[in-house]
Formats: C-alpha cells, sequence, structure tokens
C-alpha cells in the first residue's frame, strides 16, 4: 500500500530540508512553517523513495530532505501520474499535481555536479494543497487520477 515515507521542511529557501514527524498542511497554502508554501503552483514537493534509493547508490550520503522535497512517498508509481492527478493522504489531504518535473538552479544543482545526475528535473512532484490537514509519516496515500 503506498505510504507517506518522511516529512520533511526548511524555514528557508536553498537550504536542505530536514524531517519532522508530522506536518500541518494549509489550503491552497502548503506545509505550515516550510518556506515554499504560498499562493502559487509548487506548494508541497514529492519525491519516491525509491527514486531516492536509486541516486543513493551513486551518492550514498544522500538523505531524505536533500532534493528539497516537502514529501517522500514509498509505493506510488510517479512515472504513471500525470499534471491534473490527484493524491488523497489519510482521511483529509488532498493534493492536485501542478508540474512534473522542474530545472535544478543555476543549471545544475549540488547533487547533480557530484553524481551526473539529479532525479528532481524528471520525478519531482510538484502540488497545490486542494485540502488541508495533518500529514504523518505512516499515512496511507490513494492515488486519483484526472478523469479523462
Amino acid at each position: 500500500m503506498p505510504t507517506i515515507e518522511a516529512i520533511c521542511i526548511s524555514h528557508e529557501k536553498g537550504v536542505i530540508k530536514e524531517q519532522v514527524p508530522s506536518a500541518l498542511l494549509r489550503t491552497n497554502w502548503g506545509i505550515e512553517g516550510d518556506a515554499h508554501a504560498g499562493e502559487w503552483h509548487r506548494q508541497v514537493s514529492i519525491l519516491a523513495s525509491e527514486s531516492i534509493e536509486r541516486m543513493k547508490a551513486l551518492m550514498p550520503e544522500i538523505a531524505y530532505g536533500m532534493f528539497a522535497e516537502n514529501l517522500v512517498t514509498t509505493g506510488v508509481d510517479v512515472t504513471a501520474l500525470r499534471v491534473g492527478d490527484q493524491l488523497r493522504i489519510g482521511s483529509e489531504v488532498v493534493l492536485c499535481i501542478t508540474q512534473i518535473g522542474k530545472e535544478c538552479h543555476n543549471g545544475a544543482c549540488a547533487i547533480e555536479q557530484a553524481t551526473g545526475k539529479c532525479i528532481m528535473p524528471t520525478e519531482g512532484l510538484f502540488c497545490r494543497v486542494l485540502h488541508g490537514g495533518t500529514v504523518q509519516a505512516g499515512m496511507l496515500v490513494e492515488v486519483m487520477p484526472q478523469a479523462l
């Protein structure tokens, strides 16, 4: 069953996010206290733990939060997701995918410079919070594909 593996936040942009046990997601804002929250289309960022584990083979010191991701999932097939698909976390939180991938800052982030590869440009998910609530590690994630 797809779940939330980790939650990461930072109070400033451009720094590694730190793991927290839970976070409050505010509707149309993002994670309370996170530097990337705001009234825009990239309120919450998501990476799959499976993607991060693949990068650890190239750079063993990689840890959750180093890609500036807010939520780390396990068991979600991110390659099957599309813009407009929704993710329900637990019974309250609903996210809508607004963007898949983004360019690393300054052409190449520190991870790409060290390994020659970064997963955020192709596998990072960015979402808007449609319905807020509290998220904790271990919560179930339900994929709700956009109707065609």
